[in-house]
């Protein structure tokens, strides 16, 4: 067969026009566009499976749906609820907004590891003014293999006065307390400390603006020290050094007794880069005696810090101190050179504080704990204050006897209530009447039942 055609049927003749004829014409259509009966109705009926499984599928999820729905008419809105309703919208918003903030906080992680970088340098920041004129007074380091690492001319001294000028005493006294407060008060403001990204809390002490008209009575010794990073001794005492093959040895063989005084102060004392949150706890210390011989000794503990929070990276130095302080006096056992001597110890751990955001998966966990929890508890304790007023005021007692108006919708399907049956005009028109004949001699008939009636009414 060919290509599926259409003819046109032949237009038949009107009367009155028997001469003339019309002749057929062929119209060929594509075969896309050919009619097939028996195909078009197999795709209705694929469509309509089609629906029919989607509506099955769709009764499959309603079945499971485990909240569901009360309809508007079975709802009693009552003044305790949308009391209730308000107390909990704002308790709910309050408490989104606290988990929001509490959210935006960060927390610290604190961690111990083994310190393996040995190339490492400790330095040590130093500002220092000790109550005699710097001709009489030497600084030396000395590592722990006894090796002098440091003279006295890679510090910087500076003939100054002992007696501060008011500003510079009113500088010292706030790094005083301040420092004390932080010492003592560190575990519960640390986390404070380590996020407010600040390097130097006090600052530099401020240039003196009154000059003394006395001669200068005491030597400022500042600047940083870069050396090894194991134990080692810094001190400060009377002489002038010089290198020794094994050491060094200071020259105090040409002052008297009278000129030594190890009075000082400590400005600056920390060790490695500035960083936030760690606090040095000698800076703001103050010394005086009114003894000649006098051994001042800290004992430091030195921590390696790497600092990771968001307001700084980096590593830097920790510190813990014990002091010791004795008079030199040889007739009462209590022998040594007098001075001030810094001996650090370098730990062998580091320390590693990260500072990091709560994840947010648990933030959005307790926020919907919060918010349902208080929904929950509200719903409960509402519904208990309703049932206690309705009992107080005797309207559950009523309420249990007679059901309220609005309660009739909501009756279980399997309470059917009796149907009343209303005969209209035009079902009037169509019921059959019963008329019962009149008594007569001959055989009376039975009338219709009154049910075969009502149900004959009915099937009309």
């Amino acid at each position: 067969m060919g290509s599926p055609q259409l003819l046109a049927h032949q237009q038949p003749i009107r009367p009155g026009n028997t001469a003339r004829s019309r002749t057929t014409t062929t119209t060929t259509l594509p075969a896309a566009a050919s009619i097939h009966p028996q195909t078009n109705r197999s795709t209705a009926n694929h469509y309509i499976q089609m629906l029919r499984h989607r509506r099955k599928a769709l009764q499959v999820v309603k079945n499971l749906d485990a909240f569901p729905k009360t309809a508007e008419e079975c709802t009693e809105t009552t003044t305790t609820g949308g009391t209730f309703s308000v107390l909990s919208l704002t308790i709910v918003m309050w408490l989104v907004v606290m988990e929001m903030m509490y959210y935006m906080e960060t927390t610290f992680t604190f961690s111990f590891t083994p310190d393996t970088d040995f190339t490492q340098k400790l330095k040590i920041n130093v500002d220092i003014t000790v109550a005699m004129p710097c001709r009489f007074v030497g600084a030396d380091v000395l590592d722990l293999t006894g090796q002098q690492v440091m003279t006295f001319g890679s510090l910087e001294m500076e003939d100054t006065w002992w007696v501060l000028d008011p500003d510079q005493r009113v500088h010292f006294e706030g790094v005083q307390r301040v420092n004390s407060y932080l010492r003592e008060q560190f575990h519960s403001i640390h986390e404070i400390l380590w996020r407010s990204g600040y390097t130097n809390i006090f600052g530099d002490m401020p240039r003196r603006r009154i000059i003394p008209e006395k001669e200068t009575d005491s030597c400022r010794i500042y600047g940083s020290l870069d050396f090894n990073k194991v134990a080692g001794n810094f001190h400060i005492t009377a002489g002038k050094s010089i290198p020794l093959p094994r050491g060094h040895a200071h020259l105090a063989f040409l002052m008297d007794q009278s000129d030594y005084n190890f009075t000082h102060r400590i400005n600056k004392l920390s060790f490695g880069d500035p960083a936030p949150g760690i606090v040095h706890p000698l800076e703001g210390d103050e010394a005086v005696t009114t003894k000649n011989l006098m051994s001042y000794q800290y004992f430091l503990s030195v921590v390696p810090t790497y600092v990771n929070t968001y307001s700084h990276r980096g590593s830097s130095f920790q510190y813990s101190v014990a002091e010791q302080e004795r008079e030199i006096a040889h007739d009462k056992d209590s022998h040594g050179n007098p001075g001030i001597y810094f001996k650090y110890d370098v730990s062998a751990l580091k320390v590693e504080v990260n500072e990091h955001h709560e994840p947010f998966l648990a933030f959005i966990t307790r926020l919907c704990g919060v918010v349902g929890g208080v929904i929950a508890c509200s719903g409960l304790i509402s519904s208990f204050i309703a049932l206690v007023v309705d009992c107080l005021t005797c309207r559950f007692f009523r309420h249990s006897k007679t059901p309220s108006p609005d309660e009739e919708p909501c009756l279980s399907s399997h309470q059917h209530t009796p149907t009343t049956l209303l005969i209209t005009p035009e079902l009037k028109a169509v019921t059959p009447t019963l008329q019962v004949p009149k008594t007569t001699a001959g055989p009376q008939t039975t009338p219709t039942p009154t049910s075969q009636l009502t149900s004959q009414t009915q099937s009309l």
